[in-house]
């Protein structure tokens, strides 16, 4: 049960940062060296996100990765503001997405 319950934080946690940020799985997966379906698998909860995966994670959109496993609000509150899309104007272009520890 713990680890079910390790995992459904971390993949909503992505969910809700991907959300947020605007970015795809395409631009995650290329951010963790992973492939956009493996990105899909984890996502969808039919594969694990790993401890080594959620450090990951948390260093492309500059967070601590305690932030990202206590859930999906607390994983949003300290993105850096450049990381967020823009309230009423869509997606940020694509040009300033790439931005974010790695």
């Amino acid at each position: 049960m713990y680890v079910h319950r390790f995992d459904e934080r971390a993949r909503s946690a992505v969910v809700a940062l991907l959300y947020a940020t605007g970015e795809s799985q395409t631009e995650l997966a290329a951010a963790l060296g992973a492939s956009q379906v493996q990105v899909s698998r984890r996502r969808s909860g039919t594969a694990a996100w790993s401890l080594a995966d959620c450090d990951a994670v948390a260093a492309h959109y500059g967070i601590d990765p305690l932030d990202l496993l206590a859930g999906p609000t607390r994983a949003r509150e300290p993105l850096p503001a450049q990381r967020r899309r823009v309230p009423g104007r869509g997606l940020r272009p694509a040009a300033a997405r790439g931005g974010g520890a790695r």
